[in-house]
């Protein structure tokens, strides 16, 4: 199973970076305007669409506040298997570390899945206005 791991630095605090994280239905207004052009919620899950128009239903496995941590896991795309998840921790300088794993099935997916992480996260430092800390 591939395993993507991927860690950004946010220029705001990590209260802020959460609260835009946990708002599970607003990734295409909050976190990730530009990479996500809609986020339509159902009964457990959301249908995120992405700039290119491709649409993927994701089931919604968990939003922990007391870890700052959201997790989901992408159904009926090319991949077996996906779950992912994005937490926040504080960087201990007022700004906000996040990581973003994805594991999924077959690894050959990984190189698509490592592109699309990389454009997001590039839109959720760009929604902060952020800046490089390390």
């Amino acid at each position: 199973m591939a395993s993507i791991w991927r860690e950004v630095w946010i220029g705001a605090p990590s209260d802020a970076v959460w609260d835009a994280v946990r708002d599970v239905g607003a990734l295409h207004t909050r976190l990730v305007p530009g990479f996500v052009v809609d986020t339509r919620l159902e009964q457990g899950a959301r249908v995120v669409t992405f700039a290119d128009g491709t649409a993927v239903r994701e089931l919604i496995l968990g939003i922990d506040e007391e870890r700052k941590r959201v997790a989901w896991s992408a159904v009926g795309t090319e991949m077996t298997h996906h779950n992912g998840s994005f937490q926040v921790f504080d960087d201990g300088r007022g700004a906000t570390r996040g990581v973003w794993i994805a594991d999924l099935l077959p690894d050959e997916m990984a190189p698509v899945v490592a592109a699309m992480m990389e454009q997001g996260l590039a839109a959720m430092k760009a929604a902060f206005g952020s800046r490089r800390l390390i």
